[in-house]
């Protein structure tokens, strides 16, 4: 239970008060008795003082009871209304307060529930206004949103400090390969090096507003190589001399171009240096040849040689030219594309290419999965090889048998194209390209050949061509419940001198972290079988950034154990062991405070895997327990459960180790302003105020 050292004094006090009423009322009767009689008043007394002690401990007991049941119903239940009314009061969209307490306390908490459901209508009147007057914002941010997720190149943007506050989920998948974590307030240095940076920001300075951005190639661990340009961002209207307030990263994996330019030179560096070595063995051939003395035989020789080199290098020049062909048929991946605006390219491209008008007829909704170039490039050449003569070309495309088929067809009486169609390169106006019409079909893993329809004597050229694997995506609209990938307002921070401890709690970067174990004995061989995590920054729950990986313990779960968090034994025979895990959620919580629920239990488990691991959790801690302990005092039950409750908070998956992280993450950001309202804004205030609390106590 835990103690209230006024409540206690309270209730000692009716009996020291009684034992003193007793003893002056003794000491009266003493004082004013006779002399000769204060000798039997005595010894009177002593026989009786055993009555007097029980007198005196029931009515001490009666009195403290009375005023147990009067601080239980007018001190602690306005108390409880009171902080009931703080969280209403912060939180419009808090529970009611339950009416609980005698008349007068009910009837308070029914008019507080009152002006609650006045302030929430109020709020929610102003809430739609805003909202009305954000349409456009939030259409803007949406764009912005759906043009980043679009982009092949990785974009992040930072502030001076090299805290990242936009990027895009291409930039996350760039460094996830090394083990590199993106998120909103890591540091750039963590994932390019530093020296790196600040000589491009050196570059950019120099060259002020309006110059070239900076440029660098770096290597990761992976042996990826990343070609990255640096842009400076300055504030709008202040001139060429306004200074840096952040820079933009675009971030490009050149490792296959860098690969594919490498091969390319050494077989260019290969035919070079061969081909030399052929034209000198040609050009002392035919100086010999020259000889008018030279034997008819030596004559012939020296012919051969020079039909040999020759023939050499055609070869040569040939297996060139069929590996700058493989290299052109893997240049443009394969995109998902509808069929219709397949066609109606193909047929502007015919139109500028031929001047024919070709007709098109695509299946409704048919997507396929293509290079659109190579085979709108196809249709092109085929159009124009076949010739005017052949009649006005047409385009159909059509679903059948899993693939598509796409026809170039040819109305009335026509030809069968020239031989040679499907192997020579590909003349499409004045371009000419080193891929045929057969590497095209084969670059979609399909045929291509000419037939006759059955009906009638159209002639056309089919290629089977795949079909989208998936339904596009649908356009994104306006939503909350998009993963945040950008925070404008780290523009605003800078470096600071102060330690963790003076710096504001909504100004500091969290790791709210749970985790599942196989029991709740650490020190007696229990292990932890998941870990879960989420971040918060600049005071906002960052629920698109989570951490959640199941681990392998090294032993049995425990029967009794899995109704609660749901893991069972092949779940995990298959992960990675803590000692692997640990590393990675180390990196994932780098240069935050961890926070947790009861979190001293969670954090004795990392302590003890500290040596398997090689990594250890030094940062600061907060425990939302204690928090909750702090600002609601008078309350007995600090469970997440009941704190969720309390603050009007739904649980997230109860008993998994996400779903806890960012449940006790909520609860978090209500605490916040319930604390500064008694004065706790700062780290070290919460963690001097939580070291104060009853609960820290526990030890695991």
């Amino acid at each position: 239970m835990r103690g209230d050292r006024r409540l206690l004094l309270a209730l000692l006090a009716p009996g020291v008060l009684l034992a003193a009423w007793e003893a002056v009322a003794l000491l009266l009767l003493f004082t004013g008795a006779a002399p000769e009689s204060r000798t039997g008043l005595g010894a009177a007394l002593s026989t009786q003082a055993p009555v007097l002690a029980v007198w005196w401990l029931a009515a001490a007991a009666a009195a403290a009871f009375g005023l147990y049941r009067l601080h239980a119903v007018f001190v602690a239940g306005a108390d409880r209304l009171a902080d009931a009314t703080r969280v209403l009061a912060g939180d419009p969209q808090a529970p009611a307060i339950p009416p609980q307490g005698n008349a007068t306390l009910r009837a308070l908490a029914e008019a507080i529930n009152t002006l609650a459901d006045r302030h929430r209508t109020l709020r929610s009147d102003m809430d739609e206004r805003i909202a009305d007057a954000s349409e456009a914002v939030a259409y803007q941010r949406d764009q912005l949103a759906a043009l980043m997720a679009e982009l092949e190149q990785g974009v992040i943007v930072c502030n001076l400090d090299g805290r990242i506050l936009l990027y895009n989920q291409q930039s996350s998948r760039l460094f996830a390969s090394c083990g590199g974590t993106v998120g909103l307030g890591r540091s750039i240095d963590a994932l390019l090096d530093p020296a790196l940076i600040a000589h491009a920001r050196e570059m950019l300075e120099q060259r002020g507003a309006g110059g070239a951005p900076a440029h660098f190639v770096t290597g990761l661990p992976d042996g990826h190589l990343l070609r990255v340009g640096m842009a400076g961002v300055r504030p709008a209207g202040e001139g060429a001399t306004a200074a840096l307030t952040g820079f933009v990263l675009l971030v490009d994996d050149i490792t296959e171009e860098q690969r594919a330019h490498a091969s390319r030179d050494a077989r260019l560096l290969t035919l070079t240096e061969a081909s030399r070595a052929s034209l000198a063995a040609m050009q002392a051939a035919l100086d010999l040849m020259d000889y008018p003395d030279l034997a008819e035989d030596e004559r012939a020789r020296f012919q051969a040689i020079v039909r040999d080199e020759v023939s050499a290098m055609g070869r040569r020049l040939e297996a060139l030219a069929a590996d700058t062909s493989e290299d052109l048929k893997g240049r443009w991946p394969l995109q998902d594309m509808l069929g219709a605006d397949l066609l109606a390219a193909a047929a502007r491209r015919i139109a500028a290419t031929s001047g024919d008008a070709a007709e098109t007829d695509a299946e409704p909704g048919l997507w396929l999965r293509v290079d659109s170039f190579a085979v709108i490039s196809a249709l092109a050449f085929l159009a124009g090889r076949h010739g005017a003569a052949a009649g006005r070309p047409a385009l159909r495309l059509r679903r059948a048998e899993g693939r598509a088929h796409l026809d170039l067809l040819w109305r009335g009486e026509s030809a069968e194209p020239a031989p040679g169609w499907q192997t020579e390169p590909m003349q499409v106006g004045d371009e000419r390209l080193p891929l045929t019409v057969r590497d095209v079909a084969e670059r979609h893993g399909g045929e291509v050949w000419f037939g006759r329809q059955r009906e009638g004597s159209d002639r056309f050229v089919r290629f089977l061509l795949p079909l989208a694997s998936g339904a596009p995506q649908a356009p994104l609209a306006p939503s909350d419940s998009r993963p945040v990938y950008y925070d404008f307002d780290l523009f605003r921070a800078s470096a600071e001198g102060s330690t963790l401890d003076e710096r504001p709690l909504t100004g500091i970067s969290y790791t709210v972290f749970d985790t599942e174990t196989t029991g709740l004995d650490p020190a007696g061989g229990d292990e932890i079988i998941q870990i879960g995590a989420t971040r918060i920054v600049n005071g906002r729950l960052l629920d698109g950034e989570c951490f959640d990986q199941l681990v392998n313990p090294g032993r049995h779960i425990p029967e009794a154990s899995i109704p609660i968090h749901g893991i069972r034994p092949e779940m995990v025979r298959s992960k990675p062991p803590i000692a692997e895990v640990l590393p990675l959620f180390h990196a994932f919580a780098a240069d935050t405070v961890l926070v947790g629920h009861n979190v001293a239990f969670d954090m004795r488990f990392l302590q003890i895997k500290e040596a398997v691991s090689g990594v250890r959790f030094e940062q600061p801690v907060l425990d939302t327990l204690l928090l909750a302990s702090i600002v609601h005092p008078h309350e007995t039950e600090h469970g997440l459960e009941a704190t969720a409750a309390r603050l009007g908070i739904n649980l997230a998956a109860r008993h998994t180790a996400v779903g806890d992280a960012l449940t006790t993450a909520a609860i978090f950001l209500k605490l916040l302003p319930l604390l500064a309202q008694k004065g706790i804004t700062t780290l070290g205030e919460a963690r001097a105020a939580s070291a104060g609390s009853f609960y820290a106590r526990l030890r695991y």
